[in-house]
């Protein structure tokens, strides 16, 4: 049986009722929050208020994606609101490391996302410094999209590199995942798995959860 964690995204959740919405997955180990502005992706979703006022019904990890532009600017406004890890993408960071440092700054782990289609290398100055490197599986912006199954190259790259400089950062991944995915992003070394329709889709939430944690 894996060890993997999982992360529900809320991007997957019923809006009309979030508070009942994140209670329905307390046996998740993250809340995965896909932080999006309409600019770096096609999509709009919330912001800090959303995530302080979820914070107060919930003892997950809130992982906090930011898929914005400019994201130095509003770190400290996700730190306040209850973030407890922040992931921002390589593909908007201009000062990677800077960014990373501002974040660990404020007494919160920190993360990179890669895109399907950006290369791992452009990491190897910065993977001392995360605490989670999440590859994208699907293009940023919707959810519902099919798994991008060559992006597991990647993977297997992190845990090889990860391996060979005595790092412990995990490796997430986001986008299309379901048990028979599940499975693929396991073998390749997989941690931490974000799943949205996976779970929130399901009437039995716990028992979707359940399902991905055990797949083998």
């Amino acid at each position: 049986m894996s060890k993997v964690k999982i992360a529900p995204s809320l991007l997957a959740a019923d809006f009309s009722n979030l508070e009942r919405e994140v209670k329905s997955i307390e046996t998740a180990d993250f809340l995965h929050l896909d932080v999006m502005d309409g600019h770096f992706v096609p999509n709009i979703t919330f912001g800090p208020s959303v995530i302080g006022a979820l914070k107060k019904h919930s003892n997950l990890i809130f992982d906090v994606h930011l898929m914005i532009e400019n994201p130095d600017q509003y770190i400290a406004d996700f730190v306040s609101a209850g973030a407890d890890m922040i992931t921002v993408h390589a593909e908007t960071c201009i000062h990677l490391h800077r960014t990373l440092q501002l974040i660990k700054s404020h007494d919160v782990k920190c993360g990179v996302v890669l895109n399907p289609s950006t290369p791992v290398d452009v990491l190897k100055h910065v993977l001392h410094e995360v605490d989670m490197i999440l590859i994208m599986t699907v293009n940023p912006g919707f959810g519902g999209q099919k798994f991008l199954e060559f992006t597991m190259d990647k993977v297997c790259e992190l845990v090889r590199l990860r391996q060979e400089l005595g790092l412990d950062f995990l490796i997430q991944v986001d986008g299309g995942v379901n048990e028979e995915t599940a499975k693929i992003c396991i073998e390749a070394g997989v941690d931490v798995l974000v799943a949205g329709t996976g779970v929130f889709g399901a009437k039995d939430r716990a028992a979707a959860i359940k399902a991905l944690r055990e797949v083998k």
